[in-house]
């Protein structure tokens, strides 16, 4: 979409990360945070290196000391022009060289150490031979809420990315349906949330008529006919925050059951969107939305979680579902996205992304939530 370039985040805006990551480790009782290449490792320091390679990357925090990022050699250049490079400093390794005793002369020998879930198992089997005395949790574990809470630039790139989704539907409802495949409608949505500003899609899912009752059906070669339901669901990045957005429409005049369940999926998300309040518990937003849809008799239908938290990638914590105590607070990001699900038959979801304000929430989505009528 048209606009001003976000201000890019500076390495201060990294240090502060790193700083209160480590504060965080502290907190949940761990001697420090080992970060593999990955969304944590973008988050905290500016660096992605492309490709992943299965030379040992880390990113080493512990409280009272500075950050270091063990990196490859030949990867240290690169490294060095991250945002966030002057607020760490770099530890390089030569290929012959055994990467894991350079990390372990940063490591309390018989620490506990939070690491990124995505650390490949070599590595961390290369550190636990190492430091035989040192054990491991996994960041999604020992500290589900290190992203969560959103800054205002993070909040102002995921209401530009929601705004950018918003556009792609606003698109798509007006291309032609009937008669054309799923994966052709699929590809319409992914250039259009190209063409408003996304470097990276995730998903296009079209899931018509039955096959609107699975979930992550994405695209087939289905044919979309008259009469269908068709469930949309899409997102991926936009200046490298998530945006995921669902809305359901219908190929001709629904039948009067299909509003019916249209509506009561409407009133459902209104509800979950209405829970939303600091203090609140996020199982509470799960069970606003699931209730409305239980007490309707479709229960059984609503087959999914709520909502999913989002930032640098489209799917992270918190969760909305039955179990999470976790408060709700300002900042925080997240879905609300009930839906149901008759097998065989169709199915239906609305999704909007919301961040908690001070005093309820907002919604970062903002396309009609009313059944749409394509052709």
């Amino acid at each position: 979409m048209p606009g001003t370039a976000p201000a890019p985040f500076t390495a201060d805006d990294y240090r502060a990360r790193m700083e209160r990551a480590a504060l965080a480790a502290v907190d949940a009782g761990l001697a420090g945070l080992l970060v593999a290449p990955g969304p944590d490792m973008v988050w905290l320091t500016g660096y992605a290196p492309t490709p992943e390679t299965e030379r040992l990357t880390l990113l080493v925090l512990a409280p009272g000391r500075d950050p270091v990022l063990v990196v490859p050699t030949l990867e240290a250049p690169d490294a060095a022009k991250a945002a966030g490079a002057s607020a760490l400093t770099l530890r390089d390794w030569t290929d012959g060289k055994d990467p894991y005793a350079v990390t372990a002369a940063l490591l309390d020998t018989r620490g506990r150490f939070g690491i990124s879930d995505n650390t490949w198992a070599m590595h961390l089997l290369g550190l636990q031979t190492a430091l035989p005395g040192t054990s491991y949790a996994a960041l999604t574990d020992a500290l589900p809420m290190l992203r969560a809470v959103k800054d205002a630039a993070e909040l102002e790139l995921l209401a530009a990315a929601g705004a950018a989704a918003d556009a792609t539907f606003e698109e798509i409802r007006n291309v032609p349906f009937a008669g054309r495949r799923e994966s052709e409608i699929g590809a319409d949505l992914a250039g259009l949330l190209r063409r408003f500003g996304h470097s990276q899609v995730d998903f296009t899912i079209v899931a018509s008529g039955p096959n609107g009752a699975n979930p992550h059906h994405e695209v087939g070669d289905r044919v979309v006919e008259r009469g269908d339901m068709v469930v949309l669901d899409f997102g991926g990045l936009k200046d490298g925050y998530g945006s995921d957005t669902s809305r359901t429409v219908h190929v001709g005049e629904p039948t009067d059951e299909e509003r019916r369940v249209h509506d009561l999926v409407r009133a459902a998300q209104e509800a979950g969107f209405t829970a939303v309040r600091p203090g609140a518990a996020c199982q509470d937003v799960d069970r606003a939305a699931r209730a409305v849809i239980a007490d309707a008799g479709y229960g059984e239908y609503f087959i999914h979680r709520t909502g999913h938290g989002i930032g640098v990638t489209t799917h992270e914590p918190p969760y909305m579902i039955e179990g999470e105590e976790q408060p709700l607070v300002p900042g925080m990001c997240f879905s609300v996205e009930p839906g149901v699900y008759l097998p065989g038959r169709f199915g239906v979801r609305i999704e909007d992304i919301v961040t908690v304000t001070e005093d309820g929430g907002r919604r970062l989505n903002n396309t009609t939530r009313e059944m749409v009528i394509v052709d």
